[in-house]
């Protein structure tokens, strides 16, 4: 009876026509797709199968008489009719474009898209997301990906951030606006309590302070307070004996604060030699190495540089290796240029940055638009150039050029990280939904009715009856 049973289910598996061929290795996940594919198609299939049944019912539900006497009610109505349907039409689909339009702007998607993706598309038979099978090459794809998403939109702490709360609440009184956001403030307090809690509190209360981050953080407070009084020399030397006697503590990006520092000096020799110490494949990236080293390269060719001169006998070597370094920083963070280039206003920076975001190109050039000023035409060849990098990414970003692809969360976390008054930069820009189009073309199409039917009832009429001929002649 076993031997029997298993020959039955066996025939029945070969005999199922979800079942792949014997001898064949079936593709991975190739059930989930199927399944897919035929609620995608359930949709298609009851729209077809109503049409069916209401021609079948055409003649028990006296479908002609009743669209005879519909026309006939139609023929009787007044152009002033036309003109308020048509007018109360545009008045409707406006107010639908304008709430489209500011829902768009303040969330970055559409209301109208939105709620047909969560509310009505599983109604239909949609299905959110396929389910991959474990193990299976997509599934390792996308957890390598979440893997590469989560690291990119990690925020981190402004490492040139020494604003207290006398400049903020300074900042505030005089404008009337509140530089900092509750989560940027929360994030703020809970490295407070990180930095300021000891391992050994609880044992020796007399040791309270002497733990290595308590160290670190003081004497970095203290060289960036010596930066600010203008001490910069005793700045530098406490920045580069915290990262000699701490080297394992890169991650408080301490070169940072010593390549502006060093920047402030001009000692450009230094700053290619730290440059050429953190902006190494193996570590983290920033705007301050990217764009600090497009500086210095930029440096060598500016003063000489000229549009015309160089589209008539081409780039010289040494402005081919600056164009690529301006590229190079601006493929990983592309909002800085704008700061730079003073096209967007900057605000105070946010105490936590985002890497590759707004906020990461607000705090960087907030502290380093003066050395870019300082050195003679660096900010004419970068507006020159800047823009020529979007040509060489490969759109929509699926692929990056130098770096990985551009992290689609930072819009998210910069809208958390900077203030409401501040109009967060976007990339890739988004373009407008299809929604906020088709309401836009509803609104003007019906307004542009009334209008002509308001001012020619006479000539709009007999269009109107032509049409209704023509679409009752069609359904005969």
């Amino acid at each position: 009876m076993a031997d029997g049973d298993g020959l039955g289910e066996a025939a029945a598996a070969a005999a199922s026509p979800l079942a792949p061929a014997p001898g064949l290795s079936p593709p991975p996940g190739w059930r989930e797709r199927l399944r897919a594919g035929l609620a995608g198609t359930g949709a298609s299939l009851w729209f077809v199968a109503g049409l069916g049944l209401l021609y079948a019912l055409r003649v028990p539900l006296r479908l002609c008489e009743n669209l005879a006497a519909v026309t006939v009610f139609l023929n009787s109505l007044t152009p002033k009719f036309y003109v308020a349907l048509t007018g109360t039409s545009s008045l409707i689909s406006g107010l639908i474009f304008i709430f489209e339009w500011w829902y768009f702007h303040k969330h970055g998607t559409s209301f109208i898209e939105q709620v047909s993706i969560s509310h009505l598309r599983p109604l239909m038979g949609g299905t959110e997301t396929s389910i991959s099978e474990p193990g299976s090459p997509s599934s390792n794809r996308e957890s390598e990906t979440s893997r590469h998403n989560l690291s990119e939109c990690k925020v981190w702490r402004n490492p040139l951030n020494l604003f207290r709360g006398a400049e903020y609440r300074r900042y505030t009184w005089v404008t009337g606006k509140e530089p900092l956001t509750y989560y940027d403030m929360n994030l703020s307090a809970q490295d407070h309590q990180t930095f300021f809690t000891c391992d050994t509190d609880f044992l020796r209360p007399s040791d309270t302070g002497r733990d290595t981050n308590v160290l670190v953080y003081i004497k970095r407070r203290l060289a960036m307070c010596a930066r600010k009084l203008g001490r910069i020399r005793e700045a530098v030397k406490i920045m580069r004996d915290l990262m000699k006697e701490f080297p394992p503590l890169t991650m408080l990006n301490i070169h940072e604060n010593l390549l502006e520092s060093l920047l402030e000096l001009q000692a450009y020799a230094d700053v290619q030699a730290v440059l050429a110490k953190y902006d190494d494949i193996s570590l983290p990236k920033s705007a301050a190495i990217c764009y600090t080293a497009a500086l210095l390269k930029t440096r060598t060719v500016s003063d000489k540089f000229s549009p015309e001169t160089a589209s008539r006998r081409g780039l010289s070597t040494a402005e081919i290796n600056a164009v690529e370094a301006i590229h190079r920083a601006v493929e990983f963070n592309p909002h800085v240029p704008k700061y730079l280039l003073e096209m967007k206003s900057l605000i105070l920076p946010p105490e936590h940055i985002l890497k590759r975001g707004d906020s990461e190109a607000i705090a960087y050039a907030f502290f380093h638009l003066q050395h870019w000023k300082r050195i003679e035409g660096a900010l004419n060849l970068l507006q020159c150039t800047w823009e020529g990098t979007f040509r060489m990414i490969p759109y929509p970003l699926e692929k990056g050029h130098l770096f990985y692809p551009y992290p689609s969360c930072t819009e998210t976390a910069d809208r958390e990280l900077l203030p409401t008054f501040h109009h967060v930069s976007v990339y890739p820009k988004k373009e407008l939904p299809f929604f906020i189009h088709f309401t836009a073309g509803l609104c003007s199409s019906t307004a542009m009715i009334a209008l002509l039917t308001h001012q020619f009832p006479e000539i709009m009429g007999v269009f109107a009856k032509a049409v209704k001929k023509l679409k009752f002649q069609e359904i005969k």
